[in-house]
């Protein structure tokens, strides 16, 4: 009898908590979780722990939050033995801190690898949930928590022909373990958000031929990575305590934060020093540290955007390709913002050409590679920089049931909800470790709050012998009329992107909508601190 098989007939395995993904968020978690006391098994589709450091293993694949605020806060001993190479650190060496965390804390003991959750039933006269997964195991347990991330569900496009191609293709959050070689080969990339970007500086430096092909420009700023030696490292050492003060402190949890001045409240000479000190610093601080009215005044953004337009200008050798490069469609930082390495140096390169595929659009893959409405390209590799089905793609892709059968793919039908982005009406003892309006920026500082948020309530309930917890209707309306009120005036909420709902590559996902927590996190704290400190009002407990 083969191993599926014998998976399949296994009987029903029972715990006390099931956590579905082995990323940070689900270490984390297990960590939290048998501090608890409780059984606890995280169910992990990969064949280790990373998440996001698992999957996405494409060329130039890194950090765009400083490396010291990125890693986890709450081990003081794992921050003084771990040393950062890079100031944005490459995805192999995250992939390897994040073991080290599995490692220290024998962690892989209590997760079942290749084990890719189908659906999660709720049972109301039991009161727990019935988890499968696609190898056919079935699982019972008390409490359901969901570490699935909010970027993880990748999204191919919708061209035909995408199957008939003889070259290899791969999409970038799917990259194989083994090393793709593109010296000499003709290479294709589709697509120009974050991945897209890192993806083209580095396969440009080999690649005999590379063709980008851009429906949608976005702005990039300069990522200024750099060394770090061990002098620097032992100083931010002796610093954690304080960077991760400043995180819980700023808009987004970044070691940036809005400038206090408006725009037009200083001199021009002084706005244009302050923007070249910007570009020419580490990191987000020219999205999240720029003028506080960068995002709401139109007429502020019309002066960043001008701004980066002249840097591309300057940086792009081609007028022609600099004005494709040059968003016409959003302002800056209207969008989520790729930091980058010299990428537009790289049109300059003669190995390189940018196609515009919203003037020329894609018709179809063909055997030998990619025919558009005007031409027709032969490829060795096709790289698809195509995104994922943000923040609520990795839900719907899983068979979840509530209360009277009732599926969440099909209540979050016209917009997800939730409370506080942990809890939803209808799904007792389910929670959410990102989930919908969730306060995101720099992912751990979310992650660990929310990680021990939930664990504040699982103790709770084991101290006053609780067994079911469930967001009521009122407290999810009430935070979402929130959710509504802190995204009016933003000019992000007129563009079209993952962060409001929208992906041309998924159905259903082509109407505006607020999609994510658009407040700032010592806000989303706030709120979710006083419903834990009021005795967890909005949430029925019993």
């Amino acid at each position: 009898m083969s191993a599926t098989a014998t998976e399949a007939s296994a009987p029903t395995q029972t715990y006390d908590a099931l956590v579905i993904g082995a990323g940070m968020s689900g270490l984390y978690q297990l960590i939290r979780l048998r501090e608890l006391g409780l059984n606890a098994r995280v169910l992990e589709a990969g064949t280790g722990v990373g998440g996001t450091w698992y999957w996405n293993r494409y060329p130039g694949c890194r950090f765009d939050s400083e490396s010291y605020s990125y890693g986890f806060s709450f081990d003081k001993d794992l921050l003084q033995e771990w040393s950062w190479s890079e100031h944005f650190a490459p995805q192999p060496e995250t992939e390897r801190y994040l073991n080290r965390v599995a490692d220290k804390y024998d962690l892989r003991r209590d997760i079942r690898f290749r084990a890719r959750v189908t659906f999660a039933h709720w049972d109301e006269a039991s009161l727990t949930w019935t988890v499968g997964t696609e190898d056919g195991n079935r699982y019972r347990t008390r409490f359901l928590i969901t570490a699935i991330g909010a970027l993880s569900a990748p999204t191919m496009p919708t061209f035909p022909g995408i199957e008939d191609f003889k070259g290899q293709s791969f999409h970038t959050g799917l990259w194989p373990k083994e090393p793709v070689d593109f010296t000499g080969k003709r290479v294709a990339v589709i697509g120009t958000g974050a991945s897209g970007v890192q993806t083209i500086q580095e396969v440009a430096k080999t690649a005999a031929q590379l063709t980008v092909f851009q429906r949608t420009p976005n702005w990039c700023a300069p990522l200024h990575n750099g060394k770090i030696t061990p002098e620097e490292m032992a100083a931010i050492r002796a610093r954690y305590d304080e960077i991760f003060a400043r995180c819980n402190e700023t808009f987004s949890c970044f070691l940036h934060t809005p400038d206090p001045r408006g725009t037009f409240e200083v001199t021009e000479e002084e706005r244009n020093a302050f923007l070249e000190k910007l570009y020419g610093e580490r990191g987000f601080g020219i999205w999240v540290g720029n003028f506080k009215d960068m995002l709401t005044n139109r007429q502020a953004n019309r002066v960043i955007s001008d701004f980066v337009a002249n840097k591309i200008r300057q940086r792009v050798k081609d007028p022609k390709v600099a004005e494709l490069l040059i968003p016409k469609n959003h302002g800056f930082g209207t969008r989520r913002v790729p930091l980058e390495t010299r990428y537009y140096e790289v049109y300059n390169q003669p190995n390189v050409l940018l196609v515009d595929s919203k003037a020329t659009p894609i018709e179809r893959i063909t055997p030998t590679g990619i025919r558009t409405s005007d031409a027709e390209y032969a490829f060795d590799i096709i790289i698809y920089a195509t995104g994922f089905d943000a923040l609520r793609g990795a839900f719907d892709r899983i068979d979840f049931r509530g209360k009277d059968g009732v599926t969440l793919k099909e209540l979050w039908k016209d917009g997800a909800t939730s409370l506080v982005g942990m809890l939803q009406d209808g799904f007792p003892n389910m929670f959410m470790l990102l989930g919908p309006h969730t306060a995101l920026g720099n992912i751990p500082r979310s992650i660990e709050f929310n990680v021990d948020w939930v664990t504040a309530l699982l103790r709770h309930m084991q101290a006053h012998g609780l067994k079911r917890a469930e967001a009521t209707p009122e407290a999810v309306e009430t935070w979402m009329e929130h959710v509504m009120e802190v995204a009016q005036g933003l000019l992000s909420m007129e563009v079209d992107s993952w962060m409001t709902g929208v992906n041309i590559n998924v159905a259903g996902r082509q109407v505006r909508r607020v999609a994510r927590y658009t407040g700032s996190a010592p806000t989303y704290r706030g709120w979710a601190n006083g419903i834990a400190e009021r005795g967890y009002e909005g949430v029925a407990l019993r």
